[in-house]
């Protein structure tokens, strides 16, 4: 029987493949061009330079940027949406916020435009209570005149349907009948949970995605398959965890940022395993640069994100700080004089100017390229040799020649920029959330993430840098790692005193049952199942909430709520640890129950990965070339990190080479190799 799973992650460069046979442990990496609009061809492309028949492959697991692009792109399908009457506009108020802020007018406009949006009679009351039975004529009319304007897929908005989804369910019933495909959501059904805009935006949003997700999929499943894949197919969400096709199509909205998720899920899992439980990631791709904090083993968990202004997402996500800083950032000077790295990027088409595709700015890697510290005759991924000298020209033009500096001053300033912004961003996850950075080793992962590791370790003060064994390949590996997870939530909005112990079991057990149903349709196997239950609460008056992890215990094979006493302990506890202070006289009350079911599926053991035991120092050297750091060029050893054995020493500089990426030791640090294959950078002094 085959046990070859492959993790595949789009990136918006490269498409990343890390290929396991798990019997041996033998691992292999693959990162091709990623190919738009139809990332289907790239991602194929990289599988099948690593594997010959697919019918060797027990699983496939996928982290998809296709969500992602379409919401920033703005290249959803055409979508309605039916709301309560009065609240057509829910999506375009938000929350009063203005992309700009200065100014008298602003220039947002939602996924949905106004005539798509229509209203019919209805109203049920946040007590749960129906005012008004929903007008089933009107609906009719709204779905034929959404059809008539050429919407694919609508969303169905009613206000206070979290506590009372029927007027909504009954709605969906007559628009279902009539629509031609299954891209119909409520916003009940989506996100039961309170907050009128949030709740609107994560539907629509959803409805936006689904044609795209669905359409992807299932043209990629059908590919697959023609191929001789037969076996499991699952997605990764932004929570970290992974889903089946069906539940991604169903539910596209969960897998925006699902690729840097794998990433942070890998570098977790690499870094416990190291020994080192605290670990800030640092994601260097082509087009960004992503940084999440660990502490402790596990991941921070965020319960809403903004992809864009105004495309609020309310659905559990890791915790990612994002800033236009990757390998492919262009690098420009402001009418100031000012030198700026990104947002804009070269992509992967036509890619940095070295890459000889049309591009004529200056990129991040083009710095890199010229200093020395990527080897043009080697490029990662499937790349001809680099064009040095056209990567100075540009530098020269568009960054040299109007501040006055020479081609290598202009790189070096160029770097220099680009390791300040993302120094930056590991501050903002780390010291200014409360947490000292000389606690945490520092994770680069990506094509180019282990090219700033050192001047990660300098400009931020971090203990030290972990290059995993294939970094440029972590969010692939991540997809192989990841549990399957399924979320739920239910607004619950009431004070601890008033809220009744039965109903919240009833209420966990069903997000239990509901989990467990997903994950046996899923078809995976797993080692075993957990569950996490929390409640959002906050003292009476307070708008933002607390996390609060609550007691379960199970009996005769139900769940046994905790009591108000129990959970008046834990919100005690949480909100002390988050502020250090109680509320003496504050009255304490219950907005969500949030439940997650996780399905633990089998880790390989990273052992396997280590250097083969008869690797040596003296093998492993390739070369010696000159490299620029700071005003001078010095001579540098150029190592194949691959061969390099375990427990071994390398003073900076040094440069590190393997097929995914190159890991700099800048002059003062210096480098060992641990027992997992793992470079491990800290400072020589």
């Amino acid at each position: 029987m085959t046990q070859k799973f492959v993790g595949v992650d789009v990136g918006g460069t490269f498409t990343d493949v890390f290929v396991l046979d798990q019997p041996s442990g033998v691992a292999s990496v693959a990162k091709v061009p990623t190919t738009r609009p139809d990332q289907s061809v790239g991602l194929l492309a990289g599988i099948n330079a690593q594997i010959d028949d697919l019918s060797d492959i027990a699983g496939i697991v996928h982290g998809t940027t296709a969500g992602t692009n379409a919401l920033l792109e703005r290249k959803g399908a055409p979508v309605g949406v039916i709301a309560t009457e009065g609240l057509r506009d829910v999506l375009e108020m938000r929350r009063r916020d203005r992309p700009h802020t200065w100014g008298l007018r602003g220039n947002f406009e939602p996924v949905v435009p106004r005539a798509r949006r229509l209203e019919v009679p209805e109203r049920t009351l946040a007590s749960g209570e129906i005012r008004i039975p929903v007008d089933l004529g009107a609906v009719r009319a709204a779905t034929q005149q959404l059809l008539d304007q050429g919407c694919q897929a609508v969303a169905i908005l009613f206000a206070n349907a979290y506590a009372n989804p029927a007027n909504e369910a009954a709605a969906a019933q007559v628009v279902r009948d009539i629509w031609p495909n299954d891209h119909v959501a409520t916003s009940a059904e989506i996100l039961p949970e309170i907050r009128e805009f949030e709740r609107f935006s994560t539907t629509a949003l959803n409805a936006y995605l689904q044609p795209e997700v669905a359409g992807y999929l299932d043209r990629l499943e059908t590919a697959l398959h023609g191929e001789g894949f037969g076996g499991e197919f699952l997605i990764v969400q932004s929570n970290g965890g992974v889903m089946s096709v069906d539940t991604a199509c169903r539910l596209p909205i969960r897998t925006a940022l699902s690729g840097p998720a794998a990433g942070v899920i890998a570098a977790s899992y690499i870094a416990e395993t190291a020994g080192f439980a605290d670990v800030i990631t640092g994601d260097v791709g082509g087009t960004s640069f992503d940084v999440s904090l660990v502490a402790g083993g596990q991941p921070g968990q965020s319960p809403q994100t903004s992809i864009d202004f105004g495309m609020v997402v309310r659905s559990p996500m890791i915790e990612i700080e994002t800033i236009g800083a990757g390998g492919g950032s262009i690098a420009w000077v402001d009418r100031g004089g000012l030198l700026n790295i990104g947002p804009e990027s070269a992509g992967s088409d036509p890619g940095p100017v070295a890459y000889g595709r049309g591009n004529d700015r200056p990129t991040v890697t083009d710095a890199n390229i010229v200093l020395g510290r990527i080897d043009p005759e080697n490029p990662i991924g499937e790349m001809n040799r680099l064009d040095v000298e056209a990567a100075g020209r540009a530098i020269d033009t568009y960054v040299g020649t109007p501040l006055g500096l020479d081609r290598l001053a202009a790189a070096e300033a160029i770097l220099r920029v680009a390791n300040s912004r993302m120094a930056g961003a590991v501050r903002l996850v780390s010291i200014e959330r409360g947490f000292n950075p000389k606690r945490f080793a520092f994770m680069p992962f990506g094509g180019g993430g282990a090219l700033h590791a050192s001047a990660m370790l300098k400009e931020v003060g971090l203990a030290r840098a972990i290059v995993p064994r294939y970094p440029g390949v972590t969010s692939a590996m991540g997809c192989l790692i990841a549990d399957m997870r399924q979320d739920f939530v239910q607004t619950l909005n009431v004070g601890l005193e008033a809220l009744a112990p039965a109903r919240l079991g009833d209420l966990m057990q069903k997000h239990l049952q509901d989990g467990i149903a997903l994950l046996n349709a899923s078809q995976a196997p797993f080692e075993a199942r957990s569950q996490v239950f929390e409640l959002d609460m906050a003292y009476l008056g307070q708008t933002h909430t607390v996390a609060v992890p609550v007691p379960v215990a199970v009996q005769d094979g139900r769940l046994v709520p905790p009591d108000q006493s129990q959970i008046a302990a834990a919100f005690d506890n949480t909100y002390r640890a988050s502020f250090g202070r109680l509320l003496d006289e504050g009255q304490r009350r219950v907005m969500n129950l949030r439940s997650a079911v996780i399905g633990h599926r089998p880790k390989f053991d990273l052992s396997t990965l280590a250097p083969p035991a008869d690797a040596t120092l003296e093998h492993a050297l390739k070369s010696t070339r000159a490299v620029h750091f700071g005003t001078s060029w010095q001579d540098t050893n150029i190592y194949a990190r691959l061969d390099l054995p375990v427990d071994v020493h390398i003073d900076g500089p040094a440069i590190l080479e393997q097929p995914d990426t190159t890991i700099l030791v800048e002059p003062g640090m210096k480098a060992r190799i641990d027992n997992f294959g793992n470079v491990l950078i800290e400072s020589a002094t």
